[in-house]
């Protein structure tokens, strides 16, 4: 069993309805934090890892991510002419290597376990990440990077979780804790948005996985769970029946893209870490609370 993992899975072929009009001709991935898409961050985690292929799982009006992920080359050609070096530096540095990237199409919304299912021939047999895309985790060593090091370790599916507030857990996939192994424990349940009262801890999933290829025999099952969808939640209860899975309880702080809120803290949380920004930011951050 191999303990590399070299490729990992972006499910971006969600509608975004929540930030309608605004995702009606931008895709939500495509949305800034700042300066940067908000994909951009997590491909960014992603290569900190050391993924070496990048699997998008993609929808109807998602070919500017595709575009995002390429050469622009009037864009460059004009940024030469003008001397624009910085610029020029910059595209380049966030320009993944030929042949790193592939794009497939979900071609209906049948859920996270379907678009997963989705990249199979591109995964093949061979363990895997997947990265949900409205997830921006912010810490000095990244998520996934962390995740890796118990993978390492075991060789068996880490999923990422963090603690919520005991009384908010019937709002989140929430796992059973079980023998402990550094910052890591063994998950004895998942249980996808307990009744109060009846969550098995307050550790719930994160949006980040490493997954064995296994995985794939079940979601090819193609059984709808929760909203008439393919869960990725339910593959993963029969495929614990055979193999181990590791909650990492993941150090940084986590910012929720795909709700408007998270989205906006997400903007003011990385505007302020930005040295050329931050102080003329807080003044004005500051000013606008005075007159609220």
């Amino acid at each position: 069993m191999t303990h590399t993992i070299r490729k990992a899975v972006f499910p971006v072929a969600g509608l975004g309805t929540r930030f309608l009009p605004a995702t009606k001709a931008v895709p939500k991935e495509m949305l800034t934090v700042v300066d940067k898409p908000v994909i951009q961050y997590i491909v960014d985690e992603a290569r900190e890892a050391g993924i070496e292929h990048f699997i998008f799982v993609t929808g109807r009006n998602k070919g500017v991510i595709e575009d995002h992920f390429d050469m622009a080359y009037e864009l460059e050609a004009t940024l030469k002419s003008r001397n624009k070096t910085a610029e020029l530096e910059l595209l380049g540095a966030q320009l993944p290597m030929a042949g790193s990237t592939s794009f497939t199409r979900q071609q209906a919304p049948l859920g996270l376990g379907h678009a997963i299912w989705c990249a199979r021939d591109i995964i093949g047999d061979e363990p895997f990440a997947v990265l949900l895309p409205d997830m921006i985790m912010r810490s000095k060593k990244g998520c996934l990077a962390q995740m890796l090091e118990v993978f390492r370790a075991t060789g068996d599916n880490v999923i990422a979780v963090e603690e919520c507030e005991p009384d908010m857990a019937h709002q989140y996939g929430i796992v059973g804790v079980g023998e402990a192994r550094g910052k890591a424990f063994e998950i004895t349940q998942m249980v996808e948005k307990p009744a109060k009262g009846t969550a098995p801890s307050n550790f719930y999933i994160s949006g980040r996985y490493v997954l064995q290829p296994e995985i794939f025999k079940f979601l090819a099952m193609q059984e709808k769970g929760a909203g008439g969808e393919i869960q990725l939640t339910d593959a993963m209860l029969k495929l614990m029946s055979r193999q181990k899975f590791w909650g990492m309880k993941y150090e940084g702080e986590t910012f929720d893209t795909g709700s408007k809120i998270g989205f906006l803290a997400a903007n003011v949380a990385y505007g302020l870490s930005r040295p050329e920004l931050s102080d003329g930011f807080r003044a004005e951050i500051e000013r606008l609370l005075r007159k609220a």
